[in-house]
């Protein structure tokens, strides 16, 4: 048999070979096998140069046209094979639409801070502006500027949070400060609130904590009076708590406020009583507080006010106990997400 007789048996060879690889790793044997450098088909394509010159010519196209023959069928072997694969992997990767979800539970906000974003909502419809600042403060904003003399009990370090090694820097005692720092910061009018965590050194129980947050409020202006400072406390009250709110105003005493004044509301103990607990602090601004930050005492007035958002949360769910907002305990929290 002549080379040239020879070249169709070496292609139906490769192509029943391409056709019979069931993976494409055995058409990838296929391939070497029958086009590989050290195949048949190869050494007949290298060996045309030796043959006699009438035969290179026949026995080269033949060659080169059974080459073609079986790359077309490697190609479409090949495009097959992937196809196959792939619908395998659809296949296995197949969802079930009438399976149910995967479930993927969503955070809430604490009930502290949507009670304190409530209260923000009420007192900025009525005109005020957020106002921030620091947590630890200096013995000016802490006290002085807020008229606290020296010898006050809330400047004793059984009261208040002194940083180690300065006896001038405290934790907070209120948000105060930042009403100073917005007078210090523009002349009135000025209607700010101050949300934020203050600290003190009480003890632990049910209706106390050494941290707990506060929403304080600043307003001066020209005229403003004692009715003006019940108005507002009254509707943040029944905004909050409901239209139906017992509340009473008793008179008290603030460095930074005269006359002062505390809101108590009706509220239910763990033991089923009902009391009045003290919700907020507040009074007509001290003329030394605006003397302090550079204001006109003889031409603007103002008020202030502190609530505890803490015990706004008490009153507004009937909690018996302040330790449960601190606690952590999902069991507890996810009733109000």
């Amino acid at each position: 048999m002549t080379t040239l007789d020879h070249i169709p048996a070496l292609r139906d060879a490769a192509l029943a070979a391409v056709a019979r690889a069931g993976s494409l790793a055995d058409l990838e044997e296929a391939r070497v096998a029958h086009l590989g450098r050290r195949s048949p088909l190869a050494e007949v394509l290298s060996g045309i140069g030796r043959l006699a010159p009438d035969q290179r010519g026949p026995v080269g196209k033949d060659a080169n046209a059974a080459r073609r023959a079986v790359e077309d069928a490697l190609a479409a072997r090949r495009e097959a094979l992937e196809a196959e694969e792939m619908g395998r992997l659809l296949a296995e990767d197949r969802a079930d639409v009438t399976l149910p979800g995967d479930p993927h539970p969503q955070g809430a906000l604490h009930l502290i801070t949507q009670v304190r974003t409530e209260v923000e909502d009420v007192l900025l419809a009525l005109g005020y502006a957020i106002a921030d600042g620091p947590e630890i403060e200096d013995d000016r904003h802490n006290f002085t500027a807020l008229n606290v003399p020296a010898g006050h009990p809330a400047r004793s370090s059984s009261d208040t949070f002194y940083v180690a090694g300065h006896p001038d820097v405290a934790l907070r005692p209120q948000t105060s400060p930042v009403q100073i720092r917005a007078m210090e910061a523009q002349q009135p009018p000025v209607y700010v609130i101050s949300p934020g965590a203050v600290y003190r050194r009480d003890d632990v129980d049910a209706t106390h904590s050494p941290m707990f947050h506060q929403l304080e409020g600043l307003a001066v202006d020209e005229g403003l009076s004692m009715a003006h400072l019940k108005g507002t406390l009254v509707h943040v009250a029944r905004e909050l708590l409901g239209q139906g709110i017992e509340y009473v105003l008793r008179p008290h005493f603030f460095p930074f406020t005269e006359p002062s004044v505390e809101l108590y509301v009706r509220w239910t103990d763990r033991r089923g009583r009902a009391q009045w607990l003290e919700l907020l602090g507040a009074g007509m601004v001290d003329p030394n507080v605006f003397a302090a930050v550079g204001y006109d005492p003889e031409r603007w007035t103002g008020f202030a006010f502190g609530m505890g958002l803490d015990r706004i949360a008490m009153v507004r769910h009937g909690l018996p106990d302040l330790r449960l907002l601190f606690e952590s305990d999902l069991r507890f929290l996810e009733q109000f997400a």
